[in-house]
């Protein structure tokens, strides 16, 4: 399993994220007690479906030699409290020389996603302490 972790020490919020060679930093808005240092939890999952997203349109688009100049994927989401639903919106918009048949099948591969699938299956969580 690829494990990726995360290191919170005593600055408020201020947490140092690390998978493979890479590493960001994750934080809090200055107006939730954090330093605003970085990505939200909440801007991390949506920057993975985004990103996803994209690298899929790409991958499709090369694979069939479709004139794809570039994709720009927007996402947002909002979540009902009382019911624990969450709804994410994606905004696609494809710039290049596309019919409308090559928009619509880069749309529909946009949403086959590792990470869309990851997120609209079947999840689960387990914690251990070590």
């Amino acid at each position: 399993m690829k494990t990726s972790f995360a290191t919170i020490g005593k600055q408020k919020y201020k947490t140092e994220i690390q998978a493979g060679n890479h590493i960001i930093m994750a934080d809090e808005p200055e107006e939730l007690g954090g330093g605003n240092l970085g990505f939200t939890p909440t801007e991390l999952l949506e920057s993975s479906l985004a990103a996803c997203t994209a690298m899929t349109i790409r991958m499709y688009a090369d694979r069939k030699g479709w004139d794809l100049e570039q994709a720009e994927i927007k996402v947002g989401f909002k979540r009902n409290m009382t019911t624990g639903e969450v709804t994410f919106k994606k905004e696609i918009e494809l710039f290049g020389n596309l019919s409308s048949e090559e928009r619509e099948k880069l749309l529909e591969m946009g949403s086959k996603c590792p990470i869309e699938r990851m997120i609209t299956g079947k999840v689960s969580v387990t914690s251990d302490l070590t």
